[in-house]
């Protein structure tokens, strides 16, 4: 059995266990969607064709995921006269798995498969051998990045605050190290300043004794 349906502005043929992606829909992963405005339901050769839906019939579909698709380049250009742009987009779109057609007879077709929630982006990241993380868990761990950086923020004052007298007894000491150091040179200059006339005073007396 097969059904037409319209959902989004759009037809979609589909049959029980059909993959399909239509335009966004409200709804959590794996929340149940029926779908009314049937258009056509088909068994064979017999076809039921609705004015314009056909009376009791229904589709039933599980969501499982909304997503972002493919990103659509917008190009413009005006030759001569240097003019370009380029825009992109990216079209919201939620991902259904069909589990039963009910025709307007009541005869009912459904799917005997398991419906799997796996995502397109956690498929992808296994393919290429990397650790997948759901969009609700990047937003608690930014979540809990905003509420640790307050607290890392306040903690760094109080500490600065208290290696503060540390830090002032030490510029003391080092303060008063150099003065000592520059002391204990004049004192040596002052020794080779007391010292160097007498060695000249000498000199002379040896040179008369000489003559």
């Amino acid at each position: 059995m097969y059904a037409v349906i319209k959902t989004g502005g759009k037809q979609y043929r589909v049959s029980p266990g059909d993959l399909m992606v239509v335009e966004k829909l409200a709804g959590e992963p794996g929340a149940n969607v029926a779908f009314g405005e049937v258009l056509m339901v088909g068994e064979g050769e017999a076809v039921v064709v609705g004015a314009p839906t056909v009376a009791g019939a229904s589709v039933s579909a599980t969501l499982i995921e909304t997503r972002r698709g493919e990103k659509v380049k917008i190009f413009k250009k005006i030759r001569r006269q240097g003019y370009r742009r380029t825009r992109g987009h990216r079209q919201t779109e939620t991902v259904l798995r069909v589990t039963a057609i009910a025709g307007a007879d009541g005869k009912e077709t459904k799917w005997d498969g398991k419906v799997d929630l796996t995502t397109k982006g956690e498929l992808d990241a296994r393919a290429r051998g990397l650790v997948f993380v759901s969009p609700a868990a990047q937003l608690e761990a930014a979540a809990a990045a905003k509420v640790q950086t307050p607290k890392a923020a306040a903690a760094k004052p109080a500490a600065k605050t208290k290696a503060a007298p540390k830090a002032k007894a030490a510029d003391v000491t080092e303060t008063a190290a150099p003065a000592e150091a520059k002391a204990a040179p004049a004192k040596a200059a002052d020794d080779k300043k007391a010292a160097a006339p007498k060695k000249a005073a000498a000199a002379p007396k040896k040179d008369k004794s000489a003559k």
